[in-house]
């Protein structure tokens, strides 16, 4: 039983993980610059950039780079993500999430509920952050705009920033937390016990 317990099961191919760590690599990038920028408090962060200036010249790239990115993970996932009744019975039930009673929940597909919405979440606030970034780009495109519209892009740019880091935040710790996770977005494959465990409706229907 064991034995059959550590047979590995693929999960994500080469390509997955390849886009994967692209957008994650990329948004950590982001992360740091943009609060390097967004505050004095963190200036310090724009000595892993050359300084300051440098900062600022790459933020709004790398943030063309992760869009580019995400759209491809979009395109890949968005069928896996979409919400179920199960989902919603899976957060009404976050308690037992939280106490690891996961034989009390709804089978678990591809993917979590708390998985699903991030993913949801990263779909409305990636393109906004693009779009806002845009209109504040010097010295592109800021200086077209009117002084009103780059105010408010600046305001919704911090609000979908803010939403975003606290999701990715979430997300690192739950993939750390649940061990085995790691593995399958480093090496591809987790064990069948994990599967069964985890994501028992999509062990079901891989195995059936």
């Amino acid at each position: 039983m064991a034995k059959s317990s550590s047979v590995l099961i693929k999960r994500y191919t080469a390509s997955d993980r390849l886009n994967h760590w692209t957008v994650a690599i990329t948004f950590m990038l982001l992360a740091l610059s943009g609060l390097a920028l967004f505050h004095p408090a963190f200036f310090f962060l724009t000595h892993l950039f050359g300084g300051g200036p440098w900062t600022r010249i790459l933020h709004p790239f790398a943030g063309v780079l992760l869009f580019a990115g995400f759209v491809g993970m979009m395109l890949r996932f968005w069928k896996l993500n979409r919400i179920t009744d199960d989902d919603r019975q899976w957060l009404r039930q976050v308690g037992d999430v939280i106490r690891n009673r996961e034989d009390r929940l709804p089978p678990v597909g591809h993917y979590n509920a708390g998985q699903k919405y991030l993913f949801w979440t990263m779909v409305v606030c990636i393109p906004l952050l693009l779009l806002t970034g845009v209109l504040v780009w010097r010295p592109y495109f800021a200086p077209l705009m009117p002084i009103f519209a780059v105010r408010l892009a600046v305001l919704l740019h911090a609000v979908a920033a803010f939403v975003i880091i606290a999701g990715i935040v979430v997300h690192i710790y739950a993939a750390i937390w649940v061990q085995g996770s790691v593995r399958a977005m480093t090496r591809g494959t987790v064990t069948r016990a994990w599967a069964k465990q985890h994501h028992p409706a999509w062990y079901r229907e891989i195995t059936k």
